[in-house]
């Protein structure tokens, strides 16, 4: 694995760039190659997928200051009152921005520009030949996985615009690196958002400005620093039983580090997410119990999977829009396309080290809450 400098070195020679605008990115890169180098026992395939996908998104940064340097006036988009959607993963989450993605009158990060904002779409002309292109060699080989069925203009999380800044999970999801994950966890986001918010105005410059549509579950672990750069956020939360939760991401996370290692430790999986999660939620509850729960529109995983549209509909009410007849067709159409779907085996949770009572236990103060944020009655 190439030391940071030499990452840094080869985005400045692929792009002939070399401004990376502020350096908070540097404190993320070091550690996180530091840990991939001395503790992620990456084989060949993984080493170049990390390779490849940090040298991506250097370069991507340095992409985007050139933007900026030569049209400074992306600075003047707004983004305004855009809506987060914050849970546990594996809480029905990803399905719910497919649906949103639905709407003809909304704007959301597909997949083939999460991780390439650069050039901005409305600049490109004819096809843009990043959709439907694995944008690294890892992320071709992940392909064919057990994902949530996207399309090729899906809606993707944030994660790769976090990683602009490496501070993103999407590192932990890819290699063991626990050093690198506990320093994210406890790490300021503030830049992060920040340079989030300077990729969203570069991907809507040149368009017609329309309300966002965004996710990703570990934005529950930074609220306060998201909502410095997006003071008029909202938020909807999906809710599911924490221990089935933990297991089946669990079972992710194995699915994708299993190909880029060949010392796969699955009770250092469990116990990282665990962990992580259980953080998240307490966060999670302290953030929405000072002040900020009016921000947040709630949904329980079973009511999403009983009425997907009627779900959609309530959200749409909370948030003072209408669903249109071409929007609430969208849905149903994605819905009857994608609801039969191949679903994860189960494991063994011992196989990780978990036991699912305890982890019940962990989330009693979630579980308290759940009941009132997401009532749902299953004979109703």
């Amino acid at each position: 694995m190439l030391g940071h400098q030499e990452l840094i070195d080869e985005a400045k020679r692929q792009t002939g760039l070399s401004d990376f605008g502020a350096d908070t990115f540097r404190e993320g890169l070091e550690i996180l190659v530091s840990s991939l180098q001395s503790e992620a026992r990456l084989n060949a395939a993984g080493e170049q997928a990390l390779t490849e996908r940090i040298v991506l998104h250097l370069r991507q940064r340095l992409l985007i200051e050139d933007w900026y340097r030569r049209h400074p006036e992306i600075d003047e988009e707004q983004i305004v009152a855009p809506l987060f959607g914050v849970s546990l993963p594996r809480t029905g989450s990803s399905a719910l921005s497919f649906l949103l993605s639905s709407d003809p009158e909304i704007r959301y990060l597909r997949v083939w520009e999460s991780s390439q904002p650069c050039p901005p779409p409305a600049t490109v002309t004819g096809p843009d030949p990043r959709r439907g292109v694995a944008a690294t060699s890892g992320d071709a080989l992940l392909k064919g996985g057990k994902r949530t069925p996207s399309g090729i203009d899906g809606a993707m999380e944030c994660q790769d615009l976090m990683a602009l800044d490496f501070r993103s999970q999407i590192f932990q999801a890819f290699a063991q690196v626990p050093t690198y994950s506990d320093w994210l966890l406890n790490a300021d986001l503030s830049s992060t958002y920040a340079y989030e918010k300077r990729v969203l105005k570069l991907l809507q410059w040149g368009a017609p400005a329309r309300p966002w549509r965004l996710k990703a579950p570990t934005h529950m672990l930074y609220l306060d620093a998201l909502i410095s750069a997006f003071p008029d956020a909202r938020f909807v939360m999906t809710h599911r039983d924490p221990a089935e939760v933990i297991l089946s991401v669990a079972t992710v996370y194995a699915d994708i580090i299993g190909k880029f290692t060949n010392n796969l430790d699955l009770e250092y999986l469990g116990a990282l997410n665990l962990r992580c999660w259980s953080e998240a939620m307490n966060r999670a509850i302290a953030f929405r119990e000072k002040g900020n729960d009016h921000r947040f529109h709630d949904i329980h995983f079973r009511a999403m999977h009983k009425d997907p549209l009627g779900e959609v509909r309530a959200l749409y009410a909370w948030l003072g829009e209408d669903v249109s007849p071409a929007f609430a067709q969208a849905m149903a159409d994605w819905w009857n396309s994608n609801a039969s779907a191949e679903r994860m085996t189960k494991p063994d949770p011992a196989h990780f080290g978990l036991d699912l009572a305890a982890v019940r236990q962990r989330f009693t103060p979630y579980l308290e809450r759940m009941e009132r944020w997401a009532p749902f009655d299953a004979a109703a």
